[in-house]
C-alpha cells in the first residue's frame, strides 16, 4: 500500500477508471492504482474532482488537506472510520509497555543525533565531537534501563544538550551562529530555522497518526493533554535530526539561505519571513519527495518513511509483545 502525496501547487486530481491521475496543467505527473491506495494528501493550493472524492470514500481511503507547512485543515473520510476503537487499544496499554516504547523512542533520537554529528565530521573538523559522541553512546545506552518516564525525560535533556553543543561546529559559515537551542522564542536564524522545521514535520505527523486511526492525544513519552497532541511530538523524536537538522545544515552550509534577507527579529525573537519560508519548504518538500530504500528494499518517497513509523506504533498498540522497532539512520 502507498500513500499519494500532492505537493506541487495547482494540481488536479482526477479519476480515470481505476486510477487517481494528478495534472498540472495538460501534463500528467502521476497515476496511482486505487486499489494499491491507504491515501491521499493534498499541500496548498491543488484540487480533486468531486468524482474523486467520492471512488476514494467508496474504498475507505481518507484525503487529508494540509497547508505547504504541513498544518492539516482537515480530512475527508469514510463515516465508519476513526480512532474510537484503536484508542481502546491504546488506553489499555500498561505502563511498562508505555515505558518500552518510550525507551525505544529517546534510544532512537539519541542515536540518529549521534549519527548525524559524525556524518557531519567527515566534511569538516568538529571540536570536542569524540566526546560527544562517547556521552551519546552512554546515554543511549542508558535510557533503556531507566525505570520510568521522569527518568528517561532527564536522558533526553541531557543528550539534547550535548548533541547540540558540537551542532554549531558542523556549520561552515560565520553569519549563522548558534550557541545552544533556545526555542520560545527562537533567539537566532538558526534556531528559528530549527523551530520552524520541526513545526512543519510534527503537523505532519499528526496528520499521518489521525488518518491511522490512533488516538494523537494519547502518548507514550510526553504528557498527555487535551489540548496538546502528544502522540506526535513522541513521533518527531527520531526524525528531528535526520530530517530536519540535516536539512537545516544543508541550506547554510551551501549558501542558500541569507541570515540578513531570509529573517526578521520581532516579539523578542527571530523568525523566518516569507523568502525564509519559501525557500525551506521548497528544499523540504524535494528532499521529502527523493526516494528511498526502506526496511523491505523499496524505494518509496521519504515521507513513506514517516508513515511506516505510525504504521509500526499501530502494530505495537494492538500487539505489544511484538515489540516495536524505532527509525535508525545509518
Amino acid at each position: 500500500m502507498r500513500s499519494l502525496y500532492v505537493s506541487m501547487q495547482g494540481c488536479y486530481v482526477g479519476l480515470s477508471q481505476e486510477l487517481l491521475v494528478v495534472k498540472q496543467g495538460q501534463t500528467v505527473l502521476q497515476e496511482v492504482q486505487l486499489p494499491l491506495l491507504e491515501q491521499v494528501l493534498i499541500f496548498g493550493k491543488s484540487q480533486v474532482t468531486t468524482q474523486a472524492i467520492r471512488e476514494c470514500l467508496r474504498r475507505d481511503i481518507p484525503i487529508a488537506y494540509l497547508s505547504r507547512m504541513g498544518f492539516c485543515y482537515g480530512r475527508v473520510m469514510a463515516i465508519g472510520r476513526g480512532y474510537r476503537q484503536l484508542a481502546r487499544y491504546q488506553q489499555q496499554l500498561s505502563l511498562m509497555e508505555r515505558l518500552l516504547m518510550a525507551r525505544q523512542i529517546v534510544r532512537a533520537k539519541i542515536l540518529n543525533g549521534r549519527t548525524l554529528l559524525m556524518r557531519q565530521a567527515r566534511n569538516r573538523a568538529v571540536d570536542g565531537l569524540d566526546g560527544v559522541v562517547q556521552n551519546l553512546n552512554y546515554l543511549a545506552d542508558r535510557a533503556l534501563l531507566v525505570v520510568d518516564v521522569e527518568s528517561l525525560l532527564g536522558v533526553e535533556g541531557a543528550a539534547a544538550a550535548s548533541y547540540f553543543s558540537a551542532f554549531a561546529g558542523c556549520l561552515n559559515r560565520s553569519d549563522f551562529v548558534f550557541g545552544g537551542r533556545v526555542k520560545r522564542p527562537p533567539g537566532n536564524p538558526v534556531n528559528a530555522m530549527l523551530s520552524f522545521g520541526y513545526m512543519v514535520l510534527w503537523n505532519h505527523l499528526l496528520s499521518l497518526v489521525e488518518i491511522q486511526g490512533l488516538d494523537p492525544y494519547y502518548a507514550f513519552l510526553h504528557q498527555d493533554s487535551e489540548r496538546h497532541p502528544a502522540l506526535a511530538s513522541d513521533i518527531i523524536e527520531e526524525f528531528r535530526a535526520p530530517i530536519v537538522d540535516s536539512l537545516v545544515l544543508y541550506l547554510i552550509n551551501q549558501g542558500m539561505m541569507s541570515a540578513v534577507d531570509d529573517f526578521e527579529f520581532r516579539d523578542g525573537g527571530c523568525f523566518l519571513n516569507e523568502s525564509g519560508r519559501r525557500k525551506f519548504l521548497k528544499t523540504f518538500l524535494v528532499r521529502m519527495e527523493d526516494r528511498v530504500r526502506n526496511d523491505v528494499g523499496e524505494d518509496v518517497p521519504r515521507w513513506d518513511l514517516l508513515m511506516e513509523q505510525v504504521r509500526k506504533i499501530k502494530r505495537y498498540v494492538y500487539d505489544p509483545s511484538g515489540g516495536y522497532k524505532p527509525y535508525l539512520i545509518r
